[in-house]
């Protein structure tokens, strides 16, 4: 199987051979392959000469009596790998058959036919297959020689073929690693598909798309008809169609194919569609061969790539349609696991603002503020969680926690320890026992996971925080004309290991002052020193009076990562102030 790599000519465009020349080329051919020859042959209809040329079985290729490229058909570019833009318009001694230009110029200068076997590469141009029977040809008309015929043979050897099949298998192969390699890297389906466009472009095709059914539209079943609205996921040219991509929806644009496109008949039929642009199919001018392959993960069809060649570029073959379909199987089962993935996250997603967006409330001396972001733009959601109860006296106890992992299992391991802490909360103890109680409890379930939690006993009557921490970080407090203070609190194991060990401290609470609670998404960073973290927490100018929303606000754009892929863990915070009466 022979792909295009590396620069190819510009400006070349086939040459259109005058109808003397096709007759003299038909004539020949038969001459050549030992054919008798009709007088009844129509020297005079030049459409019906280009069309038997092109649909010649074998490859057919025309050259001047400067031995200048003019005409190659299909056959010839698919047997021997070879691009139209690397040979039309040029001389042979420039090309890959420099090492035949000796038998051409004898051809021409004798007028005899000559054949050879080609070896492997040969002059500047890309190396022509070795083992092809190559016959030369002289090309007469009005009594001279005005050209020479090149048409490619049966190869001799019995072995070619078991070559070209372990070829073919060995292409596979380096072909389906490397899409491994760069397809699906993330669990994003635009990313998946822009990584799967750009595959293909320049390396197998001009021009790619990449079409996904939407995800709330059901899966399309093989037989199930083409009357679906696709999204446009991705679009890659090369740079000498670039300006023809306007003509084309672009990424995050919805599509539907006209009846009887190749899309719509390779869509409803779930089978890849090798055609020439028609009328009916919304392609830039120049493309002249189309590969429309469905995207079928798990019996089901979830979108479409669609790739274009020029003129310049060989047409698409029936072996290069059953390569290309391992590869949209593989880049359709990376599409699917996004799918999916991007699935069970919203679900998770959901059930984590269905789950923190109603906090208990606390007493009216305390004023509350929360916020949630889930992990960058993927919504990847994990097992952060804030509580807050209501406790005798005009006390609230503030909980900030962490569960370890993320998706579903970890919120809704969140839900189950908010659950159990409200319950242990309402025995009125002090936070070091809640905290004792709490890890007794989840580490009686062999399936919960550990998580980290701080819990803060708010007491405004008596001027006081009191806090206890399970692994968690410290929280900052943030005071008027004061630099952020992160407080020292004793830690203990994390809950759910059975450990215990949870001691508490007290800390001043007087008017204005606030106290913020924050998972570790907030600070920590990848191969970073946890006290560097912390320290750029402390280091933050705060705006210690106002609305809380406003120092959350503060506190997120100094501090938050920025979205997917940098961001890796998701952010809770939970601001408390007393209110002064």
């Amino acid at each position: 199987m022979h792909f295009r790599h590396g620069n190819r000519a510009e400006g070349h465009r086939p040459a259109t051979p005058d109808a003397p020349s096709l007759a003299a080329t038909a004539a020949a051919l038969a001459a050549s392959l030992g054919a008798g020859t009709d007088s009844d042959h129509r020297e005079d209809d030049p459409d019906l000469l280009r069309e038997v040329v092109a649909a010649a079985p074998v490859g057919i290729a025309l050259l001047d009596e400067r031995l200048r490229w003019q005409y190659l058909n299909p056959a010839f570019t698919s047997v021997t790998g070879l691009c139209r833009a690397d040979l039309l318009g040029r001389a042979a001694e420039t090309t890959a058959f420099a090492g035949a230009a000796a038998a051409l110029h004898r051809v021409l200068a004798d007028g005899h036919d000559r054949e050879e076997v080609t070896g492997g590469p040969q002059g500047a141009g890309a190396p022509v297959p070795p083992g092809l029977r190559v016959r030369f040809h002289p090309l007469r008309h009005a009594g001279r020689t005005t050209g020479v015929i090149v048409v490619v043979l049966d190869d001799p050897d019995p072995a070619r073929e078991q070559l070209r099949e372990l070829e073919q298998a060995r292409a596979r192969l380096t072909l389906l690693d490397a899409a491994a390699e760069q397809i699906g890297t993330t669990l994003d389906i635009d990313t998946t598909c822009a990584e799967l466009a750009a595959f293909a472009v320049p390396g197998l095709a001009d021009l790619a798309t990449v079409d996904v059914l939407p995800s709330e539209a059901e899966p399309a079943r093989p037989g199930g008809g083409s009357g679906h609205r696709l999204h446009r996921a991705a679009v890659r040219a090369v740079p000498a169609l670039a300006g023809a991509l306007a003509e084309l929806a672009r990424p995050g644009e919805s599509v539907r194919h006209r009846d009887g496109s190749a899309a719509a008949r390779s869509l409803a039929g779930g089978v890849s569609v090798l055609a020439e642009p028609g009328p009916e199919e919304a392609w830039p001018a120049g493309t002249v061969s189309l590969l429309v392959l469905p995207l079928a993960a798990r019996g089901h069809v979830v979108g479409l790539l669609t790739l274009g060649r020029t003129s310049a570029s060989p047409a698409f073959t029936p072996d290069e349609t059953a390569l290309l379909g391992d590869l949209a199987a593989r880049a359709a089962l990376a599409i699917e696991n996004a799918r999916r993935y991007t699935r069970s996250q919203g679900i998770a997603l959901e059930l984590q603002h269905a789950l923190l967006s109603e906090p208990g409330n606390p007493h009216q001396n305390l004023s509350l503020a929360f916020r949630y972001l889930p992990s960058g733009s993927a919504s990847v959601v994990g097992g952060d969680w804030y509580e807050t109860v209501r406790l005798p006296f005009g006390r609230t106890l503030l909980a900030m926690g962490d569960v370890m992992g993320h998706g579903v299992e970890a919120a809704v391991d969140m839900s189950h320890y908010r659950s159990v802490l409200r319950d242990i909360a309402s025995m009125d103890l002090p936070p070091h026992r809640i905290l004792r109680q709490l890890d007794n409890v989840i580490s009686a379930i062999d399936s919960a996971r550990p998580a980290t939690c701080l819990l803060v006993l708010a007491d405004p009557s008596r001027g006081r925080w009191t806090l206890s921490s399970a692994g968690h970080l410290p929280p900052a407090l943030v005071t008027p004309d004061h630099p952020t203070e992160l407080l020292r609190v004793p830690t203990g194991p994390p809950l759910g290991t059975g450990l215990g060990g949870y001691e508490q401290t007290t800390h001043p609470l007087t008017p204005e002052q606030t106290l913020l609670l924050y998972t570790d998404g907030l600070v920590e960073r990848r191969g970073e020193d946890i006290d560097v973290s912390l320290e750029r927490l402390a280091a933050l100018r705060l705006p210690a009076t106002g609305e809380l929303d406003d120092l959350l606000d503060a506190v997120l754009h100094s501090l938050a990562p920025p979205p997917a892929p940098a961001a890796e863990d998701d952010i809770a915070l939970l601001a408390a102030r007393p209110k002064v009466r």
